[in-house]
């Protein structure tokens, strides 16, 4: 046995207790997060300006600091750009994430020295918590892969500037970077297609034992491993026994994956984004993430239907329910305060604090007063294509409201890995399905308001053409699965059967 793997069960079962012991007092260390945020705020810009010398508690400091997406925000961090000190937090932060924004373009994520340490950390506990529970500590001694965005950072306002996974890359444990794949040079390639080539070639004769990233873009490097060498994922890679994923759902990604595969595998679910790491599958027996109460992020929680409200109520930690949908608020040491993310999750346990994560605030259809939400459609999609034994490799859905005579409805392109042999019989299935999950959908139908849905069937490789047309193919991009226009619908008609 290798050093790593020897070195790596007692760690695990060391970090593992603590964050055993953590997840018993949550609220305690939210009250203690809170107040250390407002310590070190006081004496920032945006501290001066909202008087945190005045807040003592999370009540005066929801009074004191609204409710603000990155839009509200940009100010700040054009500041931040101008070269200026003690804005959001103290001195300037240590990186900027790059992301893209739904509403807002292109967004400047500010990531600190204290922040760091929340993606680093949060990635490592979920590892060693899989250790501990599984015993499973083969693959540290093997090939792992992270599928991640470029390395390579620009510089916005003197500050290294790029993409979450590019800027994590740089703080990959030492020991750990003789096991990473791609290599470095390979990463930095822009192209995703020509990067998916170099790196399906450093790989294949490789022992590959972990592969992480989000789910469409594992599957596009499993699909080019498979028409490379014909054969199956788990038989190119006979001791690979862990996919770590996260960024969008997993379920309608999993059939696939597996196929795939070609056998049974570990998976470790994950919640990250560039405003942190939120949550992390600290057991196989019981359903959630583990919410991450104590890593430097204060949280506060908003009814989802009441997000649109001039002035929704913010509950704090203690005053959230089981089995409701809440949209994210945060505060952390990057920053960030009063920030909406835009994420809904649901408590699934509140003893500990563990959550399913739903959707966006932003990807709903309601174009005919429905609210419909991602999770009602995607668990619909799951229950329809399993009773008829089919594969999703991803849809999109969007309403069609003039319709020449005919009654408006919602037009879901789904591209299949094979289509069902009764494309209508399964379109009454799956529109069954969701009005059973949404009342209002429901009562739409039978008002005979809209007519069932209707399924568009994408060509093979339709989606990933889309985004390559759109110039967002790889990386930490995804097809938006639900919109209330037809912006991305009517480009998807030229991608048909």
């Amino acid at each position: 046995m290798a050093i790593k793997s020897l070195l790596a069960k007692p760690f695990a079962a060391f970090i593992s207790s603590r964050i055993k012991k953590d997840m018993m007092h949550g609220l305690e260390d939210q009250h203690a997060i809170l107040a250390a945020l407002i310590k070190t705020g006081r004496k920032t810009e945006f501290g001066r300006e909202h008087r945190f010398e005045e807040i003592n508690t999370p009540e005066e400091f929801r009074e004191a600091v609204p409710l603000r997406n990155y839009e509200k925000f940009r100010t700040y961090i054009d500041r931040i750009m101008e070269g200026r000190h003690n804005v959001l937090w103290k001195g300037v932060p240590a990186y900027f994430a790059k992301t893209s924004g739904t509403s807002s373009g292109i967004k400047y994520i500010p990531i600190t020295k204290e922040s760091v340490d929340n993606q680093i950390d949060t990635a490592r506990n979920a590892l060693l918590c899989y250790i501990s529970e599984t015993g499973n500590n083969r693959f540290t001694d093997g090939k792992m892969i992270f599928l991640s965005g470029s390395p390579e950072l620009e510089r916005m306002g003197n500050i290294p500037t790029g993409r979450l996974s590019g800027i994590i890359n740089h703080h990959i444990p030492r020991y750990l970077r003789a096991n990473q794949y791609p290599s470095f040079e390979t990463n930095c390639i822009g192209d995703w297609e020509t990067k998916l080539d170099k790196i399906v070639e450093e790989t294949l004769s490789q022992d590959m034992t972990l592969i992480s990233g989000i789910p469409p873009w594992v599957q596009m490097y499993f699909d080019r491993l498979t028409s490379s060498t014909g054969k199956s994922v788990g038989v190119l890679f006979p001791h690979f026994d862990l996919l770590v994923h996260g960024g969008v759902n997993f379920e309608p990604y999993k059939a696939n994956l597996l196929h795939a595969i070609g056998r049974k595998v570990d998976f470790l679910e994950t919640f990250p984004a560039s405003e942190g790491f939120f949550a992390f599958q600290d057991t196989r027996h019981e359903e959630g993430l583990l919410l991450n109460t104590n890593s430097g992020i204060y949280y506060e929680f908003i009814k989802a239907n009441d997000i649109q409200d001039a002035h929704p109520t913010r509950l704090s930690l203690g005053q959230v329910e089981k089995g409701i949908n809440y949209s994210m608020v945060i505060s952390s040491n990057a920053g960030l305060w009063g920030y909406d993310l835009g994420d809904t999750i649901k408590f699934v346990s509140v003893n500990p604090y563990r959550i399913l994560v739903t959707g966006r605030t932003s990807q709903f259809i309601s174009a005919f007063g429905e609210h419909v939400i991602c999770e009602e459609v995607e668990q619909s999609l799951k229950q329809a294509a399993e009773t008829r034994q089919l594969r999703i490799v991803e849809f999109s859905i969007a309403p069609k409201i003039q319709t020449s005579g005919e009654l408006p409805h919602h037009e879901w392109f789904i591209e299949f890995e094979e289509p069902p042999k009764d494309m209508e019989a399964f379109a009454l299935d799956l529109d069954l399905l969701l009005r059973q999950k949404n009342i209002y959908y429901n009562d739409l139908i039978e008002g005979k308001i809209l007519k069932p849905l209707v399924i568009l069937p994408v060509r093979k490789q339709g989606f990933i053409n889309y985004m390559k047309s759109k110039g967002r193919l790889g990386g930490q991009n995804k097809v938006p699965r639900l919109t209330n226009d037809r912006q991305v619908a009517d480009e998807l008609l030229n991608y048909l059967y």
